[in-house]
């Protein structure tokens, strides 16, 4: 069952975000590499079920390579998105999504996990809208999926890429790559979320790319603080303790 109605606010003014602390994210590798918990240490095993990680905008799936690999260390079996450079359409990225997830799960036997960061949040949770028989959670790392709100630089890079996507595919969809596009993929972002799917929103305060204020769910059991950059969430050993115990709570939801 999903909640109905629109879950986002349109809001897309830019935030002012510290992005210069955003410098500091190797401190949060640092921190990772010298934490129990990156060698499983404390960690709730895994299943072996899949669990499919979605870089954020303009990443691809490679910065994402230290989480695959210490989700396979604890007993997961991790797959990459598959949906390339993500700066595209949100709709032939979210279709790539929905088609590795169906792979995941044909493949396991087993449902689902997603993890995405940033922009790949957003594209989790509406791949979970989308076929929440086949996902079980999703994590979103600093994921704005209440409303896209960023640093200046940020927002003006989105409007250059959705410049050149709209060049590209003519005046098909004249909103794409916005929150307001009449999309798939975007209007199962801006429904409810599955009642069945365990969500988790994690965030920091000192994200210096996006408000952390729209990275949040309404429903506060939901949502976990850690401190670090916004890059290093994906490297951060507060991170990996959320995602443990996440992923292991699922099963029994």
């Amino acid at each position: 069952m999903t909640n109905t109605g629109s879950y986002t606010h349109k809001d897309s003014r830019p935030a002012k975000r510290p992005i210069l602390r955003e410098a500091l994210w190797g401190i949060d590798w640092v921190a990772l590499r010298a934490s129990a918990i990156y060698y499983g240490f404390g960690a709730k095993r895994g299943d072996g079920s899949a669990v499919v990680l979605i870089p954020g905008f303009m990443g691809t799936d490679y910065y994402m390579t230290e989480l695959y690999f210490w989700l396979w260390r604890i007993g997961y079996k991790p797959y990459m998105s598959g949906i390339g450079w993500n700066a595209d359409c949100l709709d032939k990225l979210g279709k790539k999504l929905v088609a590795t997830i169906e792979k995941a799960e044909d493949k396991t036997g087993k449902s689902v996990h997603l993890i995405g960061h940033s922009l790949g949040g957003i594209l989790a949770r509406s791949a979970a809208v989308q076929r929440p028989e086949i996902v079980s959670s999703v994590i979103a790392l600093g994921s704005p999926f209440r409303g896209i709100r960023s640093h200046p630089m940020v927002m003006k890079t989105a409007e250059q890429v959705r410049a050149r996507i709209l060049r590209e595919t003519g005046s098909e969809r004249p909103q794409c790559f916005t929150g307001g596009c009449d999309c798939e993929t975007v209007k199962a972002w801006d429904s409810g979320f599955p009642k069945s799917v365990l969500q988790t929103a994690v965030y920091t305060e000192t994200d210096g790319i996006v408000d952390w204020k729209v990275c949040v769910d309404t429903e506060p059991a939901n949502n976990y603080k850690v401190s670090g950059t916004h890059v290093g969430l994906v490297i951060n050993p507060q991170v990996y303790r959320v995602i443990a115990n996440r992923l292991f709570e699922s099963r029994a939801n």
